[in-house]
């Protein structure tokens, strides 16, 4: 029936003006009828068969009527896409009743109207030789089974779309579920936007106002006292001590005193009689150009004594770590010389071993980098530790770790000032040190403006620059004649994985091994080294990339062979006025191993603990050894919190020592 359909569709399909539209779609169809014809017809013209009935293929003509009337709207012309779609060649296939027979009665199938178009390849001859009423209208089993085939997956992937579209559902739910859990339910009133509180954002904008009120006053004052007005100078300073005895140290306007509203409305009285009588835009705005002028100078001498006094806490030694030192020092010099020895010593020689080199005053550091080592280390008893410390805590060191040995490891701690080649002929710094330039730079009592200004070399002059235990690194074939490589750890850093791995990595020939610290603009040479000097700017490129002492695998092998101390001991006889660089031991380090040094990866050495707030912390947990480099020190009161329990973490506070000198986390 959807010929007659369409036809009476055709018929009852009128314009806006109520004519009628059936001459077109008639026309319409009459041409499409045509075409239709002419395709089937067309191979016998160009042949010159004779056009008969028995020559058309059979239905063809039936097939392009079922077509046409199935594709017409009830409300609209015939789509020719449709029936592009629906050519009626060899590549087609009718699946009729059979498909359908589901849906429909008997009564109702009839095989021109039920029959749907259906995509397939292209026959084989043996599907060719089927007869009229058979195979044009059933599915081959081959077929039939590719569809369901289809089907199948069809539904499995949708079923797995919806599986994974509820596992993200869970996903989100649970992680939302986790940031409600971190919300104080305490202070979720706070949160209500109906709460009073709630309608004023600016908690201080009463204690600003009074501020803002004393600022004019001040200027009005200096005004006043210009333009000969007693009477109202008088006021106004009256008026502005009032309002500095109400806003005191407030930061918030529910710690005024419950007179600021009378006050302030004093205040603004008589800075509007002020303003009346005194007021000269030229003379306000100059005056308020020479406060804020004022108040920049006493910023930036606030932030020079803050960088001062930081530089100060850093250079201190907390009372308990000293405390420490001096109750170990008195018992160790009350123990019996056959007491005083640590066993394996003759490990201290073994190349095969793990060696590692690490110089410090500070025995509490010490602890920790040890005891973080052999913790972490999957064989302790092949760990060699060489500790350098002063004469001052030469015995606290000792019996430090004669009370806690490291397990199966081996420890050995020398003092410092029994090296006896260590001294100023031989080593140019410790002249320098020793000479009245540096003790004048370091000692004179009217140093200009040490503490007002906090100049940026202030950290410079700092005791441990002073100190050889700090140069000492430039001298470790020296300290260590017959090992092959040693691994330098400084006393302000963590281990927290096994360190053997590398002792495995291969420095091509490089004498340091260290991580580079370079960015895209800092912690290059320029930096470090003054590349005004000619000898800087002939022998070193200023952009070239910084490295970080801290954790450096060094190969002592290559180090005689290319005499590093003997490069170092060049360069530092020409720095004998600080003209190359600053006091310290990185500038020359940089200098000694230039186009020496064999990156390592950046896994094993993550920095910046001890002065960045914003170290990642995936960085810091993935990280072989952790550096505290800076002046906030894990174990002093500037440390930042959040990066102090990876220290604390290697340290027993119930330690009877500890105890006694008031340790705690």
């Amino acid at each position: 029936m959807p010929l007659k359909r369409g036809l009476s569709a055709s018929r009852n399909n009128r314009g806006p003006g109520g004519g009628s539209r059936l001459p077109i779609t008639f026309a319409l169809f009459f041409f499409l009828f045509l075409v239709a014809l002419m395709f089937s017809v067309g191979p016998w013209l160009r042949t010159g068969a004779p056009i008969d009935e028995a020559n058309l293929p059979s239905g063809s003509i039936n097939q392009v009527i079922d077509v046409i009337a199935a594709n017409t709207a009830d409300l609209g012309p015939f789509s020719l896409d449709a029936f592009r779609r629906s050519n009626l060649s060899a590549s087609w296939k009718l699946v009729g009743a059979e498909a359908s027979a589901d849906h429909l009665s008997s009564s109702e199938l009839k095989p021109k109207q039920s029959a749907t178009i259906v995509k397939q390849e292209v026959p084989t001859k043996k599907d060719t030789k089927l007869s009229d009423d058979q195979a044009p209208f059933v599915e081959s089993p081959e077929k039939f089974a590719r569809r369901q085939l289809r089907e199948k997956r069809r539904e499995k992937r949708a079923a797995e779309l919806m599986r994974q579209g509820d596992e993200t559902t869970i996903k989100f739910e649970n992680a939302a579920i986790e940031r409600s859990k971190s919300v104080d339910s305490a202070v979720l009133g706070k949160y209500n936007i109906w709460r009073k509180e709630i309608e004023t954002e600016n908690v201080d904008s009463t204690v600003r106002l009074i501020r803002d009120q004393m600022i004019m006053a001040r200027v009005y004052i200096s005004i006043a006292k210009m333009k000969n007005k007693p009477g109202l100078q008088q006021e106004l300073q009256t008026r502005l001590k009032e309002s500095q005895r109400v806003v005191g140290d407030a930061t918030a306007d529910s710690e005024l005193h419950q007179s600021a509203p009378e006050k302030i409305k004093a205040m603004g009285q008589v800075l509007s009689k002020s303003r009346e009588q005194l007021y000269d835009c030229k003379i306000v705005t100059g005056k308020l150009r020479a406060m804020l002028q004022t108040a920049d100078e006493q910023v930036r001498s606030l932030k020079k004594q803050s960088t001062f006094l930081s530089q100060l806490a850093a250079k201190t030694v907390p009372n308990g770590i000293h405390c420490l030192s001096m109750r170990l020092t008195i018992d160790y010099y009350l123990l019996p010389p056959e007491k005083r020895k640590f066993p394996h010593s003759e490990n201290l020689e073994n190349p095969s071993l793990y060696h590692y080199a690490l110089f410090s005053d500070n025995v509490l550091a010490a602890s920790v980098v040890v005891n973080s080592t052999i913790v972490n280390a999957k064989d302790p008893s092949k760990h060699v530790f060489h500790l350098v410390t002063d004469k001052l805590n030469f015995g606290a060191m000792n019996m430090w770790f004669l009370l806690n040995p490291p397990g199966k490891a081996t420890i050995h701690v020398k003092n410092v000032d029994e090296f006896k080649w260590l001294n100023s002929s031989y080593c140019p710094v410790l002249r320098q040190l020793e000479s009245a330039a540096m003790k004048e730079y370091y000692f004179k009592a009217n140093h200009p403006t040490s503490l007002s200004s906090g100049a940026s070399n202030l950290k410079y002059r700092n005791p441990k620059y002073l100190s050889m235990l700090n140069h000492l690194r430039f001298y470790l074939p020296e300290v260590y004649p017959k090992l092959n490589k040693i691994l330098f750890l400084d006393d302000d850093i963590v281990v927290q994985k096994d360190l053997t791995g590398l002792w495995a990595v291969d420095l091509d020939g490089k004498v340091n091994g260290a991580v580079e610290t370079c960015g895209e603009s800092f912690h290059r040479f320029d930096k470090y080294l003054n590349f005004s000097n000619p000898h800087i700017a002939r022998n070193f490129d200023p952009n070239a990339c910084g490295w970080a002492y801290g954790m450096n695998m060094f190969d002592l092998e290559e180090w005689k062979r290319k005499d590093i101390t003997g490069i170092y001991h060049k360069w530092q006889n020409m720095n004998e006025d600080r003209v190359l660089w600053k006091l310290g031991t990185l500038p020359p380090g940089l200098i000694t191993f230039y186009g020496l040094t064999h990156p390592l990866e950046k896994s094993w050495h993550v920095l910046g603990l001890g002065y960045n707030p914003s170290v990642d912390k995936g960085e810091i947990d993935r990280a072989a050894v952790v550096h505290y480099n800076g002046n906030m020190k894990p174990w002093l009161e500037l440390a930042m919190t959040k990066y102090r329990p990876y220290w604390t973490k290697y340290i027993k506070y119930d330690h009877p020592y500890l105890r006694k000198c008031r340790l705690s986390e």
